[in-house]
């Protein structure tokens, strides 16, 4: 059995889907950051089979909520203060998001004019469907 030592304050993400890690470490930047990092990948569960849990030292401002909820709304995001569990934090599909993704038509504003923030907005809750501001592109 693998032992990862106890997180003192931070932010523990579990229930996320075995090999999805490594893509919230990119999307939530991650590498740029000055405090530890631990990647759990296909660790045991009960729930899920398998699944990836990531141990991130310091406060939750660290973390976007809305790109997790983006990229997977059932992780759990659980808060610890002085080693113990201090909150919980249950992840929804995002009403709009900012930068996450980009829009892929070629025609769409956000292709000529350059610092225009591309911005999506959900389109469908129960097929995760979200749709560009501007061209109403669906982003696949």
């Amino acid at each position: 059995m693998l032992n990862v030592g106890q997180l003192n304050d931070g932010i523990v993400l579990d229930h996320i889907a075995a090999g999805k890690s490594m893509d919230i470490y990119s999307y939530l930047n991650l590498d740029k950051l000055d405090c530890q990092v631990a990647i759990i990948k296909n660790a045991k569960s009960r729930k899920m089979g398998k699944k990836d849990i990531i141990k991130i030292e310091g406060g939750l401002d660290i973390v976007d909520l809305d790109v997790l909820g983006y990229i997977d709304h059932k992780i759990t995001v659980n808060l610890i203060k002085n080693g113990k569990l201090n909150d919980k934090k249950i992840l929804h599909l995002p009403k709009t998001i900012k930068n996450i993704i980009h829009c892929k038509n070629p025609r769409c504003i956000t292709s000529v004019e350059q610092e225009l923030p591309h911005i999506f907005h959900l389109s469908s809750e129960s097929e995760h469907i979200y749709r560009c501001l501007y061209c109403e592109e669906k982003h696949k």
